[in-house]
Parts: C-alpha cells; sequence; structure tokens
C-alpha cells in the first residue's frame, strides 16, 4: 500500500531555558508571561542576575524600582547585578 501526503503542516513550540519554571516575584510560569503582558515571547523576556536568579524582565525592573536603596535579589537577598550572558 502507497500513500500519499497531499498536506502537511509544521507546528513548533518555544521555551525559555531558565534554572526554575516561576518568576520568583509573580510566580507566574516563564512559558507564560508576566501578569503586565498579554503574550509570552520577545515581548516578555526573562533576565538573570550574577546569582543565577531569573525573572520576568518587567517584574525585577518593578522590583528594583520598589527598592531604591538596597537593591537586591527577592530570592538570595544578594545585590542585584544583571548577568550579561
Amino acid at each position: 500500500m502507497k500513500l500519499t501526503i497531499k498536506n502537511w503542516t509544521g507546528v513548533a513550540t518555544w521555551r525559555w531555558v531558565a534554572n526554575d519554571d516561576n518568576c520568583g516575584i509573580c510566580r507566574m510560569p516563564f512559558d507564560g508571561c508576566c501578569p503586565d503582558c498579554k503574550l509570552p515571547g520577545d515581548d516578555c523576556p526573562l533576565v538573570w542576575g550574577q546569582c543565577s536568579h531569573c525573572f520576568h524582565m518587567h517584574c525585577i525592573v518593578k522590583w528594583l524600582q520598589s527598592q531604591p536603596v538596597n537593591q537586591q535579589c527577592p530570592m538570595c537577598r544578594q545585590p542585584w547585578k544583571f548577568n550579561n550572558k
């Protein structure tokens, strides 16, 4: 028996590669988006600190703005520095 494929549709998925499944600030999954965004992806990127903790970019920026004196990682309390991978 021979089969002829008349139509084929490729499907792909994407996932952020992070050290956790959820943002430590908003607790939303990384494959979703933060509460400020409507769609996941490039408009809601992840950022890592030098301490290796990962957050939605919008979440950590808000967190740092709320901590004007001691800008620390919300998970480990080390001074927050963006990791330039």
